[in-house]
């Protein structure tokens, strides 16, 4: 609706036709607005204004709606800018119209994959397209995970899926458990399948990473199954009152310190009645470290009914990026002890 969105104006222009207003998204506009209680403003109308000739496409998750037309030989979509309407407008409505312009002899499969640096997975990777003909890989990194990307392309569709499938047993073989999903997976929504899988209740206690490691199980769909408390206790005496970490134990080895994590874990699973509990503390910067325990030292323990597993890690970066590694890795330990590794 403001004045520096240029777009339909200038596809207008392009085509050499006028701006021509389209009373029907006009009405689901204001009915839109109407809903929400709102008064729609008269720049929200500019938004019902289209390229004479365009294709409408209706956005039923916003206000603007997008359209399509001809330049040339070229067929051209426009789509709002919001990543949720944008993307389901192309789902439903753009891909149905371009679909049947591309050759059907090829599948993709994406492999998240966390635990090693891009150069790491590409280097265990090589030659994987020369064992298998037709195959590209394509890496895509997003901190702190890399997803490979695996497309075969083939005579048909079917043949292409065969070849894929091939090569993407191979890439799992040389990955490991590296690789902890496939296509949309998050880290958090496996580790908490996982955990619905096995009938495992779960809590958590935080320091350095304030609530991070909740907030990522509870994005999840699910979460309520088995997730019964996170607790973030920064301060040494809510690691005291509300875990009952003994004070000694802090003063003695430090709030940073294997020790207090583990009475974390152990405090926590113990107020909370969960099967398993995972606790965190670090010092995530950038101000904090010391010569024994540098910036971007974490502790990260799980406590089970077999006891406490305790793993000492150090990461580099800003401290946002200590505090996302240090969540990927306290779920990275859950995980395995969940699945009888630890």
């Amino acid at each position: 609706p403001t004045t520096d969105d240029l777009t339909t104006a200038a596809v207008a222009s392009a085509l050499g036709v006028p701006l021509v207003r389209d009373e029907a998204s006009l009405d689901h506009i204001r009915r839109r607005f109407e809903r929400l209680g709102r008064t729609m403003s008269e720049s929200n109308s500019k938004q019902a204004d289209f390229p004479a000739g365009a294709d409408v496409l209706a956005n039923p998750n916003g206000t603007a709606p997008g359209f399509a037309v001809r330049l040339g030989a070229c067929q051209v979509f426009f789509m709002p800018g919001v990543p949720r309407e944008m993307k389901a407008m192309f789902e439903e409505q753009v891909l149905p119209r371009i679909r049947s312009l591309a050759p059907d002899d090829s599948y993709q499969v994406r492999l998240r994959t966390f635990g090693l640096p891009e150069s790491v997975v590409g280097e265990r990777l090589y030659g994987v397209e020369g064992d298998h003909p037709g195959v590209t890989l394509g890496y895509r990194a997003h901190f702190p995970e890399i997803e490979v990307k695996v497309l075969a392309r083939s005579s048909t569709a079917a043949a292409a899926r065969e070849l894929c499938d091939r090569a993407v047993g191979e890439v799992r073989q040389r990955l490991h458990d590296v690789v902890y999903g496939e296509g949309d997976d998050t880290f958090a929504g496996v580790v908490g399948r996982g955990l619905r899988t096995r009938g495992y209740t779960l809590a958590v206690a935080e320091s350095c990473t304030g609530g991070l490691v909740g907030s990522m199980l509870t994005g999840e769909p699910g979460a309520s199954e088995f997730l019964l408390a996170d607790a973030v206790t920064y301060a040494n005496s809510a690691k005291t009152r509300l875990l009952g970490v003994s004070e000694e134990v802090i003063r003695g080895h430090g709030a940073v310190s294997g020790e207090v994590a583990a009475a974390m874990a152990e405090g926590v699973r113990r107020v909370s009645g969960a099967d398993l509990a995972l606790a965190l503390t670090g010092i995530a910067g950038p101000t904090g470290g010391t010569e024994d325990k540098p910036v971007g030292t974490v502790f990260v323990a799980v406590a089970g009914p077999k006891g406490t597993v305790v793993k000492q890690r150090r990461f580099h970066g800003d401290r946002k990026m200590v505090q996302t590694f240090a969540a990927y890795a306290g779920l990275h330990l859950l995980r395995e002890v969940a699945e009888g590794h630890g």
